[in-house]
C-alpha cells in the first residue's frame, strides 16, 4: 500500500498510564497479587496520535496537561514521537490525567481515568489553535475531554474543509446533536454503538441496523469495531465486514486507538480507499493486542506494512 503523508490533528486527552497484570480481575472486597506494575504514556488522544504518527502521518496535538511531574514526561514522550505539541497547554493548578488499567491473563483490561488537566481546557482555547486544525487533512476527538471543545474543533474544521473523525469513547447514552452535525466520520465499537441507537450489534446484519441510525443522525461514514470479528463500514450505499487478523491477543489496551490512529494516516479525504484504510487499520490493532501497556505497545508504518 502506497502510504499517503497525511496531516492528522487530535484533539483529546493525554494521560500517565499506571499499569498492573494480574492473574484475574479482583473481586468486590478482595486483596490480590498483581504480577507486573509498570507506568506508560497513555490516554485515548495521546494513543490515536502515537499511532497516527508512528503509522507515517505528520501529526499535531491539541490537549492540556497539568504543571506537574507525570506532564512534564508526558510532553517528553510525545515529542520523541515526533508530534506537534504547540497546541498543548500546560495548566496551572491542575493534575495531568491519569488512568489505573488493570491487565488480566486473558487479555481483558479494566480502567479508571482521573481527567484532570484533560477537562480543564474549551471554545477558548481550540480557537487559539485555529490555524492548527484548518491545516489538517483530518481531526479526530474523543469523550474523554470536554464536549464543546470537540464541537468548536469540528466547527473550525469543516469552516475550512478538513474532515472530522469522531470515536465516541468512553461511551455517551447521547450525543450532541450540535457535535454530529460537524461529525464526517464516527466509530464506535459495538458497546459504542449500541448504547447510541440502541441497536444490539453482534454481526454485519445488525451493524448495518446500527449504521442506518447513526446516518439519520447526520453522519457520513460509519465503522463499527467488533472486537476479534473485525470492522463494520457502512458509507456511500456500501457496506461490508472487513475481518479482523487472527492473532493471540495479550492486552486489548489501546486496539481502538490504535486501528483509528493508523487508519486515519492512509485515508483519503474523499473515504476513496476507505476499505484499505480499515484493512491497515486492523493490522496495526492486530500487532497492539500482542503486547502490552497502551503507547509501548503501538505498532510503527514499517511494521504494518510487513505483509
Amino acid at each position: 500500500m502506497v502510504i499517503l503523508m497525511n496531516k492528522v490533528t487530535v484533539v483529546g486527552s493525554i494521560n500517565l498510564d499506571t499499569n498492573l497484570r494480574v492473574k484475574r480481575m479482583v473481586k468486590p472486597g478482595e486483596t490480590i497479587h498483581a504480577k507486573e506494575h509498570y507506568s506508560a504514556g497513555g490516554g485515548k488522544g495521546a494513543n490515536q496520535a502515537v499511532a497516527a504518527s508512528r503509522a507515517g502521518a505528520d501529526t499535531t496535538f491539541i490537549g492540556a496537561v497539568g504543571n506537574d511531574a507525570p506532564g512534564k514526561q508526558m510532553m517528553d514522550l510525545l515529542k520523541e514521537e515526533g508530534i506537534d505539541l504547540s497546541g498543548i497547554d500546560t495548566i496551572a493548578n491542575e493534575s495531568t490525567g491519569q488512568a489505573f488499567i488493570t491487565v488480566d491473563d486473558e487479555g481483558e483490561n479494566s480502567i479508571t481515568i482521573y481527567a484532570g488537566a484533560n477537562f480543564a481546557f474549551g471554545p477558548k482555547e481550540i480557537d487559539q489553535k485555529e490555524s492548527l486544525l484548518k491545516d489538517s487533512d483530518f481531526v479526530i476527538a474523543q469523550f474523554e475531554t470536554p464536549i464543546d471543545a470537540t464541537i468548536r474543533a469540528f466547527e473550525i474544521a469543516h469552516k475550512n474543509e478538513v474532515k472530522t473523525i469522531l470515536n465516541p469513547a468512553p461511551g455517551e447514552d447521547s450525543i450532541s446533536a450540535d457535535l454530529l452535525k460537524v461529525t464526517d466520520m464516527i466509530t464506535p465499537n459495538e458497546t459504542e454503538a449500541e448504547t447510541i441507537t440502541g441497536v444490539h450489534v453482534e454481526d454485519e446484519v445488525s451493524a448495518k441496523k446500527a449504521a442506518a441510525k447513526l446516518h439519520d443522525l447526520g453522519v457520513e461514514v460509519v465503522i463499527i469495531t467488533i472486537g476479534s470479528k473485525g470492522a463494520f463500514y457502512d458509507f456511500n450505499g456500501t457496506s461490508e465486514l472487513v475481518p479482523a487478523f487472527k492473532v493471540h491477543a495479550v492486552d486489548t489496551t489501546a486496539a481502538g486507538d490504535t486501528f483509528i490512529g493508523a487508519m486515519s494516516s492512509v485515508l483519503k479525504a474523499n473515504f476513496s480507499n476507505l476499505k484499505d484504510a480499515i484493512l491497515f487499520g486492523n493490522k496495526a490493532s492486530s500487532l497492539t493486542v500482542q503486547r502490552y501497556g497502551a503507547q509501548p505497545s503501538i505498532p510503527y508504518q514499517k511494521e504494518i506494512e510487513v505483509k
